[in-house]
């Protein structure tokens, strides 16, 4: 009879509903941890996250967010800048068999960056030196005021910096206003030690080493002659000849003294009692500022060799 019928559990027949839902929550279940598990569900768990990545920080308020940026592959590092090739010379102290007192500066034209003697402050008079500032400030000038030199002008400018004529120097020293030539030559080179002589004249000018490194990267950077007559110049300075030609370039192989600018200054000061030689070089990556003074009776060849000798003192082995 139907209402008597008896159902054989053991054979495969009918299922009780408590036994599919029992199933149903069991599998949902699984489901549910497999989610927890799984690298970026939603419902991936801190804990989870930490064993999953290898990593025990110990730092349980560690969000999945945070753990999943955790192991994003980093990002790769710049690649680092090339480094600048060395300049010519090599910092030191040098105590060199010179009588007197010598002193000398370097300016690396790249970074700005100037290596120097402990004394590369102190001044002593430029002599002629100071020339490349004349001849800069009236070339730029010149050019500022829509002018062009005559060639006339040019050929004495020739004569300033390969011979230095002091003749025409003096006159280029009145077309730029004299004092006022050296005062814009301290604010627009932006030099530190060096001074105005009042009233004696453009070889009195005080200049330190450190200060002569400086006027030459001015002249090489344009700001001295200005865009227009740069390049003029610094091939004039390449171009110096005659008593002019000593000292820094000298210490360098003949084939690189060709593309070496130079303007150097000497001169006996009876007031003192001194020799006052000075060097100024422009190299590609650099300028340099040697200066030195000693008992007048020396003479002028022992301070233009010394000039060479610091240099070489200086100068970075295979140079």
């Amino acid at each position: 009879m139907a209402g008597n019928r008896r159902v054989d559990r053991r054979g495969g027949g009918e299922t009780s509903p408590l036994r599919l839902v029992a199933v149903a929550v069991i599998l949902i279940g699984l489901v549910l941890v497999s989610l927890r598990l799984l690298p970026g569900s939603p419902f991936e768990s801190a804990a989870a996250a930490k064993w999953g990545d290898g990593t025990n920080s110990g730092d349980r308020s560690t969000s999945p967010a945070t753990d999943r940026r955790a192991r994003q592959p980093a990002a790769p590092s710049p690649s680092p800048s090339p480094e600048l090739e060395p300049l010519p010379f090599v910092a030191k102290d040098l105590k060199l068999d010179i009588e007197g007192w010598y002193a000398w500066s370097v300016l690396d034209r790249r970074t700005g960056q100037i290596i120097g003697s402990k004394n590369m402050d102190e001044t002593s008079t430029t002599a002629s030196m100071i020339k490349s500032w004349i001849v800069a400030d009236y070339l730029r000038r010149s050019a500022d005021a829509g002018q062009t030199p005559s060639d006339a002008k040019l050929a004495d400018a020739t004569r300033i910096i390969r011979d230095s004529d002091n003749t025409r120097a003096e006159q280029f020293y009145n077309l730029v206003d004299r004092d006022a030539s050296i005062k814009r030559l301290i604010s627009m080179c932006k030099l530190t030690d060096s001074k105005v002589a009042p009233d004696k004249g453009w070889s009195r000018t005080a200049l330190s080493p450190r200060d002569t490194a400086r006027l030459g990267n001015c002249i090489a950077t344009g700001t001295a002659a200005g865009p227009k007559w740069t390049k003029w110049l610094l091939n004039e300075m390449k171009l110096v000849r005659g008593a002019g030609d000593f000292g820094i370039r000298k210490a360098f192989p003949a084939a690189e003294q060709k593309q070496i600018a130079i303007k150097n200054g000497w001169i006996d000061r009876t007031q003192e009692q001194e020799m006052h030689i000075n060097c100024l070089a422009i190299g590609d990556t650099w300028t340099m500022g040697v200066m030195v003074k000693y008992p007048i009776n020396m003479g002028y060849d022992y301070g233009m060799k010394n000039c060479e000798k610091i240099t070489e003192a200086l100068l970075r082995p295979g140079t």
